[in-house]
């Protein structure tokens, strides 16, 4: 099976710490929060966790799709945690944040998919210091906009949702979810406020062609999305989609390239790349760029002279 051969020189991972680990998952358990970092089993997470920085998953660690690239759980999940907004700000606090990413299982079982626990975390964070950047990575909510306008309401500083991969391979690997509808809720989202930053990912390894990658990259500004990340897929067990080639390092210096001529704000391409790692200096680095201020300016403001 392709994903368990030998990997390549320039996807040597870093032995993972076992007692930064075992901080990270105390914290997690004491607070009984979930990380993407640790549910997706991500290969960044030593090095977050070591800066003190990591991904908050909520709505439980249980989803309602079966995405065949994804290693987190899927089934029936539990109903949402009232006190979970509160948790995270606890953490928050513990780990003395100043930029946030809160991401989430999808719940297609939630009437508003969700949308409303956003919202109430990203309030109860902004609650506690109104100068902390709050970054979400939030489902499709099955193309709901009023689902999306409650989020947006809350004035994340990014909405980031990501497109995965190419529309030929949806069916293999998002077969639950729509490209169009993905394009289409990041469009919307900019509509809704066009002083936030729209997001996006995509992993490569899956099966596409060069020409379908740029193609994606090419609908997704026309779908003004401001930020990119685009990075290798790693296949996290047998049963998942299988991995189809490593893609080289000059090949996501070229992405790179497209994206800049393409006018992204900003591009992050590379083997190891995920869609929240190092988002703090990317954020930072778009606001730099770009003459908009997104979101709070009084938080942007406060974050850069912070950093």
């Amino acid at each position: 099976m392709a994903g368990y051969t030998r990997r390549p020189q320039w996807l040597k991972l870093g032995v993972l710490a076992p007692a930064i680990l075992n901080r990270a998952t105390k914290l997690s358990r004491d607070l009984k929060l979930h990380t993407v970092c640790e549910s997706a089993r991500c290969p960044n997470r030593t090095e977050c966790f070591a800066e003190g920085t990591a991904t908050f998953m909520i709505l439980g660690n249980i989803c309602t799709r079966n995405c065949t690239f994804c290693a987190v759980k899927h089934g029936k999940p539990q109903a949402p945690d009232p006190q979970e907004p509160d948790h995270i700000v606890q953490a928050v606090a513990r780990l003395g944040l100043r930029y946030v990413v809160i991401t989430s299982v999808t719940r297609d079982d939630l009437p508003d998919g969700g949308s409303s626990q956003f919202a109430q975390t990203i309030r109860a964070i902004h609650k506690y210091d109104q100068n902390i950047a709050v970054e979400v990575l939030i489902p499709d909510f099955q193309g709901s906009t009023s689902s999306l306008q409650t989020v947006v309401d809350a004035s994340p500083a990014v909405l980031n949702h990501n497109i995965e991969t190419v529309p030929r391979l949806y069916s293999e690997v998002r077969p639950q979810a729509k490209y169009r509808q993905s394009l289409d809720l990041l469009k919307q989202a900019k509509l809704l406020d066009n002083r936030l930053l729209a997001k996006s990912g995509l992993m490569l390894g899956l099966g596409e062609s060069r020409g379908e990658v740029t193609e994606v990259m090419a609908d997704l500004r026309r779908a003004a999305c401001d930020l990119l990340t685009i990075g290798q897929y790693l296949q996290p067990s047998l049963e998942h989609h299988r991995l189809v080639r490593y893609v080289r390092p000059e090949e996501f210096e070229e992405y790179q390239i497209v994206g800049k001529k393409l006018a992204f704000i900003s591009v992050m391409s590379g083997p190891l790349v995920r869609s929240s790692f190092h988002a703090a200096e990317m954020y930072i680095s778009a606001t730099r760029t770009s003459k908009r201020k997104p979101g709070s300016s009084a938080a942007n403001e406060s974050y850069g002279k912070d950093k």
